[in-house]
């Protein structure tokens, strides 16, 4: 693949993808400052709390929002890290079998890192581990049968 700053899958256009990233980074950006300010509106402003579930609430409340805040931070490392892949001239290389990641799949979701396929194996590994897991957890063993 070439190494220029619009690399991007066969048959489109590098600038393209760019701008999608780049739109999409500057939205989460916004999204993401206007829901700390709001947080720390919330956090600082007098409250007459009634009772112990409403402040339970308020703090369920900021737990959310905590997590959210998080989740698009983590969104736009990977926007970032697809960004330096669109430099590099490796954007649109799946990172497990190195094959081309389909354009529909990168407009569709244009900071992936991995073709349909590969993706979809991930996946179905980590869903079985999880079941391994609960399976593992639920039981007593031997030396704890009833």
């Amino acid at each position: 693949m070439a190494t220029s700053a619009t690399a991007a899958p066969k048959g489109s256009s590098g600038h393209e993808f760019k701008h999608m990233l780049e739109d999409h980074h500057q939205q989460l950006v916004h999204e993401v400052r206007g829901s700390i300010r709001d947080v720390q509106r919330d956090s600082t402003a007098e409250r007459t709390v009634v009772d112990g579930g409403e402040n339970a609430e308020l703090g369920v409340q900021q737990d959310i929002a905590f997590a959210l805040i998080e989740l698009k931070a983590e969104t736009l490392n990977a926007i970032d890290a697809a960004l330096h892949r669109l430099d590099d001239g490796t954007y649109g290389d799946c990172f497990d079998c190195g094959g081309e990641i389909a354009e529909a799949r990168l407009r569709a979701l244009p900071f992936t890192v991995r073709c349909i396929d590969c993706e979809r194996a991930r996946e179905t590994l980590h869903q079985r581990e999880r079941m391994g897991q609960r399976r593992g957890s639920s039981s007593l063993g031997p030396e704890m049968s009833i």
